[in-house]
């Protein structure tokens, strides 16, 4: 097994032209939806997005809320509303988006308001949605389209250039490429965001992953490792709790040797599967 610890950092060319190109559009928008996973409320939400998107009204959505702890979710939730931010829970799968498309249509009520005092005509509402790679922007827009508007991948980088999406008379929406920050600073957030897919996996270690997330499990739902896999305490070089998932799982080489590698890709499989339960990987310090 070849744990690696060496420092997580992806921030391709696309992103940071996707950046400048919010910036020159950044006139023609009236609402942000910011989008971040609720299982990683902490570590997906944008570092450098209010430099990026200043004074316009934003709207933070959870997305993946039905496979998250929703305990500690809530938590952050709250930390956020005290933040001052207007906070969604969004189910992308079996919800409905009526709240946002409502919350959408009070905010551009008043901008229109502004725009009818100064003048001017009043317009539909442009929202531009962004959020990290992965986090569930294209299902969102679907799901506020009604069709399928978006492509939607399952790999981080999948959207790769800004596009006007038209929902009706009233809302256009401005698609964006997942957007990280230049410097990962937070390693731990780092590895949370690499866990559940919002870093291509060509870039990463699977060792190093599913060593983090077999000890990210152990300290916050170790209930969980015992459940799925027998294990009730972790080793410092992991070697037993692999071997044990080896076997529990047949993943072993010719003369019952453990397959460490396929067992690295079993732990990360298990974790965005939703094997390990509903989770949340964040607390608030």
């Amino acid at each position: 097994m070849n744990e690696n610890k060496t420092n997580i950092n992806w921030y391709p060319g696309h992103m940071a032209k996707t950046k400048r190109e919010i910036k020159e559009k950044l006139n023609l928008i009236d609402i942000v939806f910011e989008v971040i996973d609720a299982r990683m409320p902490l570590s997906s939400k944008l570092a450098d997005i209010d430099d990026l998107i200043k004074d316009k009204p934003k709207v933070l959505i959870m997305t993946k809320y039905d496979l998250c702890d929703k305990e500690e979710t809530k938590k952050i939730s709250k930390h956020y509303e005290d933040l001052g931010y207007k906070v969604v829970m969004c189910d992308l799968m079996n919800g409905n988006v009526s709240e946002l498309i409502n919350i959408s249509k009070s905010i551009m009520n008043d901008i229109n308001k502004d725009r009818v005092n100064k003048g001017m005509k009043e317009r539909s509402a442009r929202i531009l949605i962004v959020g990290a790679p992965n986090v569930g922007k294209s299902t969102l827009i679907n799901r506020l389209v009604g069709k399928k508007a978006a492509g939607v991948g399952n790999k981080p980088g999948f959207t790769k250039s800004l596009s006007w999406i038209r929902i009706n008379k009233d809302l256009e929406l401005l698609d964006s490429p997942g957007i990280l920050w230049p410097k990962l600073e937070d390693q731990e957030q780092a590895h949370i965001l690499a866990s559940l897919s919002s870093i291509k996996e060509e870039i990463l270690n699977n060792d190093g992953i599913a060593s983090f997330i077999l000890r990210k499990m152990y300290e916050l739902y170790p209930e969980r490792l015992n459940d799925r896999y027998g294990i009730e305490e972790l080793d410092d070089d992991l070697i037993e709790a692999y071997d044990l998932i080896g076997k529990r799982r047949g993943a072993l080489s010719r003369g019952g040797v453990t397959d460490y590698d396929r067992v690295s890709e079993i732990i990360i499989r298990d974790l965005r599967n939703g094997y390990l339960g509903n989770i949340t990987l964040d607390r608030l310090k």
